[in-house]
């Protein structure tokens, strides 16, 4: 499951990358199209861009996961999963009924998101059968 969840992590990190230098290219007028990393729902916490969130999110999970042996660490990891899977669902939500913009990076996080809280919840389990 480690392993899974470490491909995932992969997944999600290119997605962000991607996104991240998109919001960079927008703040400097390079972009030619609108994209949803012009919109306030692009940096939900504090400005801070939510592919940059997306980016350290997916990089300490894809690393952590193999240092976490104990049950409370398999839960601070499922937190955060849960964390990033309901600010998911938020911006889902956005892209279908607010921006109503076309983002398949956008949606390959958030399906990467629901199928890492899954993974996590699964690995928890495992690991707190075996303690």
């Amino acid at each position: 499951m480690r392993l899974v969840i470490t491909v995932l992590c992969g997944v999600g990190l290119y997605a962000s990358l991607f996104m991240l230098r998109r919001a960079r290219r927008a703040q400097r007028g390079l972009l030619e199209e609108p994209s949803v990393v012009q919109t306030p729902r692009a940096s939900l916490i504090g400005g801070v861009s939510n592919a940059a969130f997306g980016t350290a999110y997916y990089l300490l999970l894809g690393i952590g996961i193999w240092f976490a042996h104990a049950p409370w660490q398999a839960g601070i990891l499922l937190l955060a999963s849960l964390a990033a899977a309901i600010m998911s669902a938020v911006l889902a939500h956005s892209l279908l009924f607010i921006t109503k913009m076309a983002c398949p990076h956008c949606w390959t996080s958030h399906a990467t998101n629901a199928l890492l809280l899954l993974c996590m919840t699964f690995e928890l389990l495992k690991i707190s059968y075996w303690q």
